[in-house]
């Protein structure tokens, strides 16, 4: 069993039988990528096997190898019920009894509290979607984008329509991404299977992108955001340098890749611009074919099929792909600004092992509510109640939030609201820092 955990009946790993109690410091020993453990409610799983085969990826239930994954697991599961079918032939012992239930120095009575209000919220039914609401997002998007190609097909294709055009397909595009959001965090039906099913429809035919990949990305940033070397959202090759860590890191080794001291100025030439039309473009090919996800692969080229069918008859093929590229520069700017205000100006550091509710406030904040705000941001402007409760369908953020401040205020934790014009700016403000630490300690570190 590994660890030498004292032996309480005989079994082997994935038989599905209890096979031994453990202290958290032999948990921890299990920890590598090819020995990994983890526990969920004082059980102890061997998931070495089962991680390449998970569903939401294999880095994601990766990062909890060696600690308690009770939060996490109970945030990113809607039916808790079916999942555990898959875990029982994981089952290799429980933790000892006098052993904690939560490793590191977690607060029990944060996660208890914690705890309290997400069986609050389920009873409630704050976890049960409206269809009517995203039908009328899905209609509002397909009504753009029918709008954008009317437009151009009968009264010409003159620079001040196409720009209107691009302007409504860029719209469609943005609020598209929400919705895929939406489902890909099974928020919306009852059953995943179709979550899934239109989570492919919206993420591959209406964006022309992987709903796999995004899933496998996605998750691991809610699992860890704003932790390096965990969230990929945090992950910047090198282009900039982030949080008050890093940044003195890579001046105390002589980093500079790149001038970071002026990174606040350049952000704006390769962060919103490129993001998506290169840098996501690039990452979803490599990620289809090395997971030969040839079913991605289909909705992915239907998008484009689509596309170039509607707009080469009116602006040539040349022309369709730089209208697409236009459109894709629009897109990228909103998706940018909306998801790194919310974070970028946060926490970023490398592991600490929190619990759910003080990582999550840590790395994230809103931006104040509004209706507009609401319908440009995706509620994502709720961004603390949607890393909370990731399967919490978005309509409900705004109940249970004053219920989320509320406990934030008991325990002392940070709970941060902003203007929507003071999140975009936080955004410069803190890559300026950042650029300035690094200048600070490659000079005198």
């Amino acid at each position: 069993m590994g660890g030498g955990g004292q032996q309480t009946e005989q079994g082997e790993p994935g038989s599905g039988k209890a096979a031994g109690v453990y202290t958290w410091e032999e948990v921890q020993k299990h920890s590598s990528r090819t020995d990994q453990w983890l526990v969920i409610n004082r059980k102890v799983y061997n998931i070495t096997q089962w991680a390449r085969r998970h569903p939401g990826g294999f880095r994601v239930i990766s990062h909890y190898s060696g600690v308690d994954a009770t939060e996490a697991f109970a945030a990113f599961h809607p039916d808790l019920k079916l999942v555990q079918k898959f875990l029982k032939p994981l089952l290799v012992g429980e933790l000892a009894p006098t052993e904690p239930s939560h490793d590191g120095k977690k607060d029990a009575k944060i996660i208890q509290d914690f705890n309290h209000l997400r069986e609050q919220v389920g009873k409630e039914g704050l976890f049960r979607a409206r269809p009517l609401f995203f039908c009328l997002h899905l209609g509002h998007i397909l009504l753009l984008e029918a709008l954008a190609w009317l437009m151009v097909s009968y009264w010409g294709t003159s620079w001040t329509l196409t720009l209107l055009c691009a302007l409504l397909l860029g719209t469609a595009q943005s609020q598209a991404g929400w919705l895929q959001h939406d489902f890909g965090h099974l928020s919306v039906f009852r059953k995943s299977k179709w979550n899934h099913l239109v989570h492919k429809f919206v993420m591959g035919h209406l964006k022309g992108a992987s709903a796999n990949w995004w899933n496998h990305r996605h998750f691991q940033h809610h699992a860890k955001p704003n932790i390096l070397k965990k969230d990929p959202d945090v992950n910047m090759l090198h282009v900039f340098v982030l949080g008050n860590t890093q940044p003195v890191e890579y001046g105390s080794k002589k980093m500079n890749y790149l001038p970071y001291n002026h990174q606040h100025r350049y952000f704006f030439l390769v962060g919103p611009p490129l993001l998506m039309p290169v840098y996501f473009q690039i990452q979803i090919m490599k990620g289809i074919i090395s997971q030969r996800d040839w079913g991605d692969l289909v909705w992915y080229l239907s998008y484009y099929i689509r596309f170039f069918s509607c707009y080469t008859p009116l602006y040539g093929f040349l022309g369709s792909v730089a209208l697409m590229t236009f459109v894709r520069f629009l897109d990228s700017q909103c998706f940018v600004w909306v998801t790194q205000m919310n974070h970028l100006p946060k926490e970023i550091e490398y592991e600490r092992h929190q619990d759910w509710l003080t990582m999550q406030l840590k790395a994230t904040c809103n931006i104040k509510q509004s209706s507009f705000n609401d319908w440009f941001c995706g509620h994502l402007n709720f961004q603390i109640e949607h890393h909370l409760f990731p399967t919490m369908p978005r309509h409900n953020y705004h109940l249970v939030a004053p219920r989320v401040r509320a406990l934030c205020e008991k325990h002392g934790i940070l709970y941060e609201m902003k203007t929507l014009w003071r999140g975009m700016a936080d955004v410069v403000s803190s890559l300026k820092t950042s650029g300035e630490l690094w200048m600070d300690a490659y000079l005198h570190k």
